[in-house]
């Protein structure tokens, strides 16, 4: 379920993407503390709004896709690409970050290039992910990430065909 946002966030969105035009490319409100590179290059589902949250960066050269009411935290980061190791000024080609339904992205948590977070994938503050975690039903954290937690299948979607 999508959050009630005040007057406020949407007057304070319109100051900053209208008139002082940072991340002007983007077509949905975001706060004016986030990045987001390449917003064209985002697939976002039903009832997803990156960058909603305060301090998130998202760089989608690659490109990103988001899943039916995922949720990213503060200060998330979602990185799909790096620069190269030779040459600083150039960016590696990489698959899209491919992040399912249902996923939550906890606080501080970094999503690194490639990487694919199944449906139902919750991921805990400060988490460094790395690598797939495609089967999805399950809780990660840490540095790198790893399955901390699985969580009931049926239950989970239960809970989906509920919305």
């Amino acid at each position: 379920m999508r959050r009630e946002m005040s007057a406020g966030f949407y007057i304070t969105d319109f100051l900053f993407r209208k008139i002082f035009r940072q991340n002007a490319d983007t077509d949905w409100a975001i706060h004016h503390s986030s990045t987001i590179h390449c917003p064209q290059r985002i697939k976002k589902g039903k009832n997803v709004f990156p960058g909603d949250s305060p301090g998130i960066y998202i760089n989608a050269t690659n490109g990103v896709e988001i899943g039916d009411y995922s949720n990213i935290g503060p200060n998330v980061g979602i990185l799909s690409t790096n620069h190269d190791l030779i040459n600083n000024e150039q960016h590696t080609s990489e698959p899209p970050i491919l992040i399912g339904k249902f996923c939550w992205l906890g606080m501080g948590a970094v999503i690194l290039p490639g990487v694919n977070l199944g449906d139902f994938t919750i991921v805990g503050a400060g988490a460094i992910v790395t690598k797939d975690f495609k089967e999805g039903y399950c809780v990660i954290a840490g540095n790198p990430a790893r399955v901390i937690k699985q969580l009931n299948k049926e239950e989970c979607n239960a809970f989906a065909k509920s919305k």
